[in-house]
């Protein structure tokens, strides 16, 4: 486990922290990007939750910056080995980074979880019942992760109340 001494200037607090990867996925329309952003902000603006620098990686941006619109197997695939190939990059530049992607399939994401470290990262399994507007997107191949994870149900709740939920989780864990 790496970990990284931090100063807190406000408080001349000298802070023991890891490097965090955040990683929402779900099918479309269950607010994984609304839900990352929120974290995404939490983590650069909460004083008590200082941060060095924080990114947020949304799979729509990485599709446009990696011009892949292929959402076959092979394309979702890549999709996802881009974004850890460019998640892992920031992660090992002392960057915590915030990661809103489908990421359908199971195998690739425990491989991923296992190369940063258990300790150093953080999945969140969002899903709802009712229909969105996004749902004509979903992948029926999608896995649910198994273990390791946050279960998120986002069908009755708002983005703020699913979000309390997250930060309690990651307070009980230790993980902010």
């Amino acid at each position: 486990m790496e970990i990284t001494f931090v100063y807190h200037p406000t408080t001349s607090v000298i802070i023991l922290k890891n490097k965090m990867v955040y990683w929402f996925i779900g099918q479309p329309g269950a607010g994984k990007t609304i839900l990352g952003k929120k974290l995404h902000s939490f983590l650069k603006t909460e004083k008590r939750n200082w941060r060095r620098s924080v990114f947020h990686l949304d799979g729509d941006n990485l599709r446009d910056l990696t011009i892949n619109k292929d959402y076959s197997e092979k394309g979702r695939k890549n999709n996802i080995r881009n974004a850890q190939m460019f998640v892992e990059f920031i992660h090992n530049n002392d960057c915590d980074v915030v990661v809103s992607l489908v990421a359908p399939y199971r195998k690739l994401r425990e491989e991923f979880k296992k190369r940063i470290g258990y300790e150093n990262f953080q999945e969140f399994y969002l899903h709802c019942t009712d229909k969105r507007e996004r749902d004509h997107f979903h992948t029926k191949d999608f896995e649910a992760p198994e273990i390791e994870f946050i279960d998120i149900d986002t069908t009755k709740d708002s983005p703020e109340s699913s979000f309390s939920k997250i930060i309690n989780h990651l307070n009980q864990l230790n993980k902010i």
